[in-house]
């Protein structure tokens, strides 16, 4: 019969890792606390925080301009990859049952035929992209966290784009390359570069006040 002869504390580290492999982020010490219920309260604050920041808007037609994606990037990398794609699901699952937490305080079904919702579709991988680079602790150094914000924050343009092509289209307005990259790229590329950096400038901070 084989006996394990490795001391007790280091089967119990080999256990605890096994069972709880996710690499920390910033939420894992804001609540050190993990449960289910503290993950559900993350991801609901999460959503809201997203929900406030859409309310800074430029009302620009088809998209408009929010701080939308500076809070799912933050969002994303504060909650890391799970609970911040859970995060933005149930923010876009909000605003489809009628809660005015889009743009402007516009929300139900009826956002689905509108140009600009394909981006909050993308708002989900976004998030979980974003917190897949936190969970590797790019948001703890500024240039990778920028690196990472960046890559984070072209990924609804990935979606919203063709989804904006195809409801123009239905829509009967003109939808070749030119003008879709006029309405939905064009106008958000310095706003996108401001709010990495930001992101890339904050998070790092908040990192060195839990090493203090």
């Amino acid at each position: 019969m084989w006996i394990d002869h490795t001391p007790r504390t280091q089967r119990e580290t080999h256990v605890q890792y096994s069972v709880n492999p996710q690499p920390m982020v910033l939420a894992d010490h804001l609540v050190p606390s993990r449960t289910w219920l503290t993950d559900l309260g993350l991801i609901v604050a999460g959503s809201a925080v997203v929900a406030a920041l859409a309310q800074i808007a430029i009302p620009t037609w088809p998209v408009p301009i929010t701080g939308q994606t500076l809070g799912v990037i933050l969002v994303g990398a504060i909650l890391g990859s799970r609970r911040g794609a859970a995060a933005m699901l149930l923010y876009l699952l909000e605003g489809i049952a009628g809660l005015p937490v889009f743009a402007e305080f516009s929300g139900g079904p009826a956002m689905i035929t509108k140009p600009s919702f394909g981006f909050i579709i993308g708002f989900v991988f976004a998030a979980y992209a974003m917190g897949w680079f936190s969970e590797r602790r790019w948001d703890q150094h500024p240039w990778k966290g920028f690196v990472g914000f960046s890559i984070a924050s072209v990924i609804p343009f990935l979606f919203g784009v063709p989804y904006m092509a195809w409801m123009l289209a239905r829509m009967g307005y003109a939808h070749d390359l030119a003008t879709v990259i006029d309405l939905g790229v064009t106008p958000f590329i310095v706003g996108g570069v401001i709010k990495a950096g930001i992101a890339a400038i904050a998070l790092p901070i908040l990192w060195k006040r839990f090493r203090a």
